[in-house]
């Protein structure tokens, strides 16, 4: 079967239920390979089924069609908190031993849900769907697609156990209203390997539900590696939805150019969790804006506005208290750096605690584009600041080089003994 739908004023063919029954029907046999041959295929929501590939021949372009009909309502998360949300234009939940495969294209045709959402007047009855969202399945694999004009965030993995992303592109604009790269949440053993990642929002985000999600489940065991990330708001983050915990991250061998942020950390007072055993490594940056941010107070978000974020005086520590211990960054070098060298915090109540930073070099663009480095109250805008860092217990700067500051090369708050005599400027 095959319906219609209409296009610049012709008739195009949708071939939802033809390749949904394809899907259904590898399926119901126990697996097997569905080929999408080349050309392109309009399509609504299509989901997946366990056992089963889905492989986009070179030349295939797996067109979304943005009728929001045509995307079901489903249970997930949207930002961390459980909600309905349009059903993601590739999905699967509860499913096992899911992929996708192939060197063709899958495109959410973003445009008109991004148009949607900015138009305050006709707003979505649910949020938009996200490209590819995996919801409690196991064993996953995404490889070698192409992936481009995502309506919401690329590829979620929620809930998920045995995650593989290897060698895929995903290209959204650089003005997409987020349109995140990967998001995996609440997930164990992610392995993200090879990606080419230029987006709208994040390139890659790690995330463990808020306060508002029902459980409280970590995501763990990630390893990203050999990646190439431009654009986005930051090139690796972790949260600020990291209300289950973010533990054991290994993030090694990477590039990012002209990120605002390179490797970023955020939360704020109300999320509680712990961010824990992060080691980052090997990462080259050119025109980012802050290489490394550690920002206990970020204000985005209405929960964001209390005054209890924002204030740099001691709190009581309850179960909202946000934590962050053993962050290790080491073998890192950003040239064409804008705003500062970093940003790296705790919280008056919860020093970040056991941070080291070894074998940074940071330099300076030639003509600095003002930014803020970390989005927290009473941060401004700067150009060619150092490394800013407070309320740090057991951090070690060493082999540490920022050269072209405007001022000190490192600006300390509330973290005695720190010893910066291994900076040099």
């Amino acid at each position: 079967m095959t319906s219609t739908d209409t296009v610049d004023g012709r008739t195009a063919v949708l071939e939802t239920a033809d390749l949904q029954a394809a899907i259904d029907a590898a399926g119901s046999a126990g697996g097997g390979r569905v080929v999408v041959p080349a050309g392109v295929h309009r399509t609504g929501s299509l989901r997946l089924r366990s056992h089963v590939e889905l492989h986009l021949e070179a030349g295939a372009v797996l067109q979304f069609v943005a009728d929001p009909a045509l995307y079901p309502p489903v249970q997930a998360r949207w930002e961390g908190a459980p909600t309905l949300i349009h059903q993601p234009c590739l999905y699967a939940s509860g499913e096992v031993n899911v992929s996708l495969t192939g060197f063709g294209t899958i495109d959410g045709g973003g445009e008109p849900w991004w148009r949607a959402m900015r138009d305050d007047a006709a707003p979505l009855e649910h949020p938009r769907p996200t490209l590819i969202g995996l919801h409690g399945c196991e064993r996953v694999t995404i490889r070698d697609v192409t992936l481009r004009n995502s309506p919401a965030w690329t590829v979620h993995p929620l809930l998920c156990t045995g995650v593989t992303i290897d060698n895929i592109v995903i290209v959204n604009p650089a003005d997409s209203p987020n349109t995140d790269g990967i998001d995996p949440e609440s997930c164990r053993n992610v392995h993200i390997s090879n990606c080419h990642i230029d987006v709208g929002d994040d390139c890659i985000a790690i995330k463990a539900g808020t306060e508002a999600s029902p459980e409280r489940v970590p995501c763990e065991n990630i390893t990203i590696t050999n990646c190439t990330m431009v654009h986005g708001h930051g090139g690796v983050v972790i949260g600020s939805e990291m209300s289950g915990g973010v533990r054991d991250v290994v993030i090694s061998n990477c590039v990012f150019e002209g990120t605002d942020r390179g490797i970023r950390i955020k939360s704020r007072r109300g999320r509680g969790g712990v961010v824990e055993d992060i080691r980052v490594t090997n990462i080259v940056m050119r025109g980012v804006m802050c290489p490394l941010v550690v920002n206990p107070f970020y204000f985005c978000g209405p929960e964001g506005k209390q005054p209890k974020v924002a204030d740099r005086n001691q709190h009581p520590v309850d179960a909202g208290t946000p934590a962050f211990r053993r962050i290790h960054i080491s073998h890192v070098t950003a040239r064409d750096v804008h705003a500062a060298a970093g940003f790296l915090y705790g919280l008056p109540e919860a020093p970040l605690d056991e941070l080291t930073v070894h074998d940074v070099m940071v330099s300076f663009a030639e003509d600095p584009v003002p930014f803020v480095p970390a989005m927290a109250t009473g941060v401004p805008r700067m150009t060619r600041a150092g490394l800013l860092v407070g309320f740090l217990t057991d951090a070690t700067l060493s082999g540490v080089r920022i050269v072209g500051a405007a001022g000190d090369a490192v600006t300390a708050e509330a973290s005695p003994g720190l010893d910066t005599s291994q900076v040099a400027s």
